[in-house]
């Protein structure tokens, strides 16, 4: 079986595809042949050994995979052979196949391909329970979403656009504004230039800003908070910036603003109850066509390196995903 496989933490672009032992089965495990691995920031940062945590040497690096369930357990019972199927390993996803947990698996919609299902669970629960649990999200909202065109920006823009709201889309150079439009932002803006607020006055044209959606963080992050309107959230999703910002309390005070912090990770670890609801949800708002998740950049196995390389240069659009069909 061909993998990517981490024998040492360094940068991604040394990865190479390697030969290993396909996976065995246990009685309560599926065997999937994995068609598509949806890759995050998170992903790179633990190859390079930059992420809080640390798996153990040597593990294959991805945890969002989709594809066809080839082998069934004795013991499970709610899956078969042929079934298209989601999941979230620990690890393990850049390889041909997989077996894990039945229990971890979920039946995709027909008409969801492949890499659109690996680009969906992380980034669209992360915007859900940003948007939705966290912001409290309604129709008369208008969202600025920085960092727009990547993976986590354009899922809260399917969120933000299906439950009616205004979105803004900003973003680092002209293609990746016009591809967040592209992904259904009303308008965008480019947040390199030195007058981007007043881009972003000219844009909302009276319309209150009432809730900023941030997985960037960095120097972007106090203008943003300061264009809030009064009565605002705050949404802090992540700092693909590489840095934290630190803000000014008394703005929280003197506009009546809620800064909120957006860990979906961290609340089902706390309430891991809430996890399945929503993941229901999401997928029936996929079967009925009120979300459309969609791959981004796609790459082969072999350049796996050479996809997480640009997620940590900051050039990736869309969900980064590695393909194998």
């Amino acid at each position: 079986m061909k993998a990517i496989i981490c024998q040492s933490f360094e940068h991604p672009s040394n990865l190479t595809l390697s030969e290993t032992e396909a996976p065995a089965l246990a009685d309560h495990e599926v065997l999937i042949n994995v068609a598509a691995t949806g890759l995050g920031y998170v992903d790179a940062l633990t190859v390079s050994g930059l992420y809080q945590i640390k798996p153990p040497l040597p593990f294959i690096p991805g945890n969002e995979i989709a594809g066809t369930v080839i082998g069934v357990g004795a013991a499970v019972q709610n899956l078969k052979i042929g079934d298209r199927v989601l999941a979230m390993p620990s690890n393990g996803g850049l390889a041909e196949q997989i077996s894990l947990s039945a229990s971890r698996c979920l039946v995709i919609p027909d008409h969801l391909s492949f890499p659109a299902a690996a680009s969906f669970l992380v980034n669209y629960c992360t915007a859900h329970h940003g948007l939705v649990t966290c912001g409290a999200l309604t129709a008369s909202d208008t969202v600025l979403i920085l960092g727009a065109s990547g993976g986590v920006g354009v899922a809260a823009i399917d969120v933000a656009k299906s439950h009616g709201a205004h979105v803004i889309a900003a973003a680092s150079t002209p293609e990746k504004v016009q591809a967040a439009i592209t992904a259904g932002a009303d308008e965008g803006l480019l947040y390199a230039a030195a007058d981007w607020r007043d881009q972003l006055k000219t844009l909302l044209a009276g319309r209150a800003l009432t809730v900023v959606y941030d997985p960037v963080g960095g120097d972007y992050a106090d203008p943003a908070l300061r264009s809030l309107s009064p009565g605002g959230r705050y949404l802090v999703v992540g700092f693909a910036s590489g840095t934290i910002p630190k803000f000014a309390a008394n703005l929280t005070l003197l506009k009546q603003i809620s800064i909120v912090g957006v860990n979906w990770g961290g609340h089902i670890a706390v309430h891991p109850e809430a996890s399945q609801p929503v993941i229901d949800h999401l997928l029936n708002r996929i079967q009925a066509r009120q979300l459309n998740p969609e791959a981004g950049q796609c790459f082969a196995l072999a350049d796996a390196g050479h996809a997480m390389t640009a997620m940590l240069d900051r050039q990736a659009i869309g969900k980064i995903v590695i393909t194998q069909e």
